[in-house]
């Protein structure tokens, strides 16, 4: 009897020291033989992989880059445009009527102006007054001239009516620039302003002439409205970009050779 006691405790304490992976082992051979639950609790006990523990400050310092610091959005705001494509519902639903065909325009940067009338009798576009116009609406710094859309001359002409005929100061005409996709190198583009006028009333009277295909945008800090024509649809937008906050932009092509020009 006392030998079975003896032996019972050698077992015991062989048992307690024995390594947990041996534990294991039996407890699994045990637990298949006598039908328990397999590995789950096992599993539950198992560590958190490192790569997971690791990847956590990683992406809150992804989340932290990703969110705007107080303040950018004004900052935005200020600097830079936001703007919307017109839906079929907010443009113009009829034909426009015909213009006076008058236009009185002055450059704001050359001093040059030119007061035409855009149609002959028949109702044919005059090319000596569009020849006029190209003149006054030049590259200011390149000195180069492009022919005007006559559509946005006519739409121009429009404006010129509306807001009893006050000379249409001219910002920017043709650009002979770098950035050849802008409106502005493509002859159909020009950026506006009407003494006494706000460049508000101005973009709000524009955007009663649109049927579709007009990009109109106002600069709040420039002053001045852009109009121009283009393929549908047609665009909206505001720019609270500071004036020349672009200038790398409207730099003349590479390789240029410029004569003299004006900054």
């Amino acid at each position: 009897m006392l030998r079975l006691v003896l032996v019972g405790a050698v077992v015991s304490l062989a048992w307690s020291t024995a390594p947990r992976d041996v534990l294991a082992a039996q407890t699994k051979a045990e637990k298949a033989l006598f039908g328990g639950e397999g590995d789950g609790p096992a599993e539950a006990e198992e560590p958190a992989p490192a790569p997971a523990r690791a990847a956590a400050p990683r992406k809150e310092r992804r989340a932290a880059a990703a969110t705007p610091a107080a303040g950018r959005g004004k900052r935005g705001r200020r600097g830079g445009p936001s703007g919307r494509v017109v839906p079929e519902d907010g443009l113009r639903q009829g034909p426009l009527p015909a213009p006076s065909g008058k236009l009185h325009v002055v450059s704001v940067n050359t001093g040059d102006e030119a007061d035409v009338t855009l149609f002959n009798h028949d109702g044919s576009f005059d090319l000596a007054a569009l020849a006029e116009i190209n003149h006054v609406l030049r590259c200011r710094r390149t000195d180069t001239e492009k022919e005007i859309d006559p559509r946005l001359l006519t739409l121009l002409s429009h404006v010129y009516d509306h807001f009893g005929r006050k000379p249409l100061e001219i910002v920017s005409g043709y650009r002979n620039q770098r950035k050849q996709t802008s409106n502005h190198f493509k002859g159909t583009a020009t950026d506006i302003r009407i003494a006494g006028v706000a460049p508000k009333k101005i973009r709000e009277f524009a955007e009663t002439l649109d049927g579709g295909g007009m990009g109109i945008g106002i600069y709040p800090k420039s002053g001045f409205v852009h109009i121009d024509v283009r393929p549908p649809p047609s665009y909206r937008w505001v720019d609270y970009s500071l004036p020349g906050s672009n200038e790398s932009e409207k730099r003349p092509p590479r390789g240029w050779k410029r004569k003299k020009l004006q900054s």
